[in-house]
């Protein structure tokens, strides 16, 4: 859809780490296109997801979850958190309402108050949350005066989203859609493969392994029958995080490979032939091709 009768804009979603910014992208999509764990940092890259609302197209950007950087992994996703929302015509931030203002939200909005950028306030986890803390903990944000308007909402469960979702697709710009109707992100899909295989570790293994774990696509490969074959490799750092993820006899390594082969079958529509590899790169969080495939600035 085309013409001065349709809307379109991007929208930067800040906020700190794990309070719930991947899932309110997919709730807000309607479809997974960001991964989901109860890892801190899960989300190291601009993920774009797309939602038609109405003559509206809203670009949704999932941005890495801001917190004090310590190494160049972390410096370079914080520098793509607030790259995304000077970039965005418009930006909110999420705010776990049952965790409250914690340090590294407060480091945002005193990074908000250094810049002067106003944003949409939204605290998600609502259902986690008594009313009476829920309205003492708005009115506190409120009072920063960095916030244009306040949503609450529980990505979780969805209640509020379509009212925060209708409230955005009246405030973009007029102008023509930039996406075809029907694409819900722009990730290329070997990137979105190795994301999922990423998050079914995580969930495996959870305080078992730290996570600068990476996982990439090394080959796609269309077969003659409609299906997918698709290798791809587990980096870790150490032999021992290798001996970790692999398991006894190999079962925790399938175990993952099983898990992320149903939610590409799922995704695709389609059956996949998932090869999953384990190899120890203690360099690959200093690997500038890596960074370039994450779309994050290695020298940030």
């Amino acid at each position: 859809m085309t013409g001065s009768s349709t809307r379109c804009g991007f929208v930067a979603i800040l906020g700190a780490p794990n309070v719930g910014k991947s899932t309110l992208l997919n709730r807000l999509v309607g479809a997974k296109v960001s991964i989901v764990s109860p890892k801190v940092q899960t989300t190291r890259t601009r993920v774009l997801g797309i939602r038609i609302e109405g003559a509206t197209q809203i670009v949704f950007v999932d941005t890495p979850g801001i917190f004090q950087p310590r190494r160049r992994l972390d410096r370079a996703m914080v520098a793509a958190a607030w790259s995304g929302a000077a970039d965005a015509d418009t930006a909110m931030l999420l705010v776990d309402a049952a965790r409250g203002i914690d340090g590294d939200t407060a480091g945002v909005l005193g990074r908000l108050r250094e810049t002067g950028r106003r944003v949409d306030l939204v605290l998600n986890k609502i259902d986690l949350i008594d009313k009476p803390k829920l309205l003492d903990l708005a009115g506190r944000l409120d009072t920063e005066g960095l916030f244009n308007d306040v949503f609450m909402v529980s990505a979780a469960t969805g209640d509020g989203v379509d009212d925060l979702v209708g409230f955005l697709a009246g405030r973009l710009p007029d102008g023509p859609w930039l996406f075809p109707e029907d694409q819900i992100s722009d990730m290329p899909m070997r990137l979105l493969a190795a994301e999922v295989t990423r998050e079914k570790v995580y969930l495996r293994l959870q305080q078992e392994l730290p996570y600068q774990t990476a996982v990439e696509t090394e080959s796609w490969t269309e077969r003659d029958d409609g299906s997918a074959e698709v290798r791809q490799v587990v980096y870790v750092r150490r032999d021992s995080q290798k001996a970790i993820v692999l398991g006894k006899g190999g079962q925790r390594i399938k175990a993952i490979g099983a898990a992320a082969r149903t939610e590409l079958e799922e995704m695709l529509d389609r059956r996949v032939h998932l090869f999953l590899f384990v190899k120890v790169r203690d360099g690959w969080g200093d690997d500038p091709e890596r960074y370039a495939e994450w779309g994050l600035d290695f020298n940030a």
